[in-house]
């Protein structure tokens, strides 16, 4: 059994030794708390600086959107010219007293076409480019000093509708199921039959010895 002058130590010990507890606690207490309000200060400014950068992101995407749009509409025009019925292009008066080729060739040819071209080197992404450069080689190729034959039209076509797929796929359609003629059904009335003449051609291209 603990006798009276112990227990008197005890108590003393304990009256001196609560305040300086509950000090020390209390210090350790604000340090941990310090530490939490800190880390959780640098996670919301991290944060912070996370968000600004998708929001920055995001902004650019928009914008890069916005100009490969124009730079697309720019660089087909040419196209849309070859591929306009007769009637359709006389009845538009800009173009009054011009002839429909002559004038989607001198568009191609142009400084500014070349300036839209460059662009899209910039702008679009790689199938796109390589699309483009496919049709405009295959656009080099061809005499242009005639006018195009069916057989010459057809490839043009074909290619077009790969270009089209491709910045239909650069717009957020990745995973688009779409093929090439269905790209040109929309302003071709004659798409179906354009795109059984094209396996012809590749039919007889390929039964062609090496």
């Amino acid at each position: 059994m603990i006798d009276k002058d112990t227990l008197d130590v005890v108590t003393s010990v304990a009256t001196v030794m609560t305040p300086l507890l509950l000090t020390v606690l209390g210090g350790l207490g604000w340090l941990i708390k310090q530490k939490v309000e800190t880390a959780q200060a640098r996670q919301d400014v991290l944060q912070a600086k996370q968000e600004a950068q998708i929001a920055r992101l995001r902004e650019l995407e928009d914008k890069l959107r916005e100009d490969r749009i124009v730079t697309y509409n720019a660089l087909l025009e040419p196209f849309f010219l070859f591929f306009t019925t007769d009637a359709a292009f006389a009845s538009d008066p800009k173009y009054k007293g011009k002839k429909k080729d002559e004038l989607a060739v001198s568009k191609m040819l142009s400084v500014e076409y070349r300036q839209v071209g460059f662009k899209l080197s910039l702008v679009a992404n790689d199938e796109v480019v390589r699309a483009y450069n496919r049709l405009m080689q295959f656009f080099y190729r061809s005499n242009s000093d005639e006018p195009p034959t069916e057989q010459t039209m057809v490839r043009w076509i074909a290619l077009m509708g790969d270009l089209f797929l491709e910045i239909r796929k650069s717009m957020g359609n990745e995973t688009s199921a779409l093929d090439r003629w269905e790209m040109i059904e929309w302003f071709m009335r004659d798409a179906h039959h354009i795109k059984i003449e094209h396996s012809r051609l590749e039919f007889e291209e390929k039964s062609i010895p090496g």
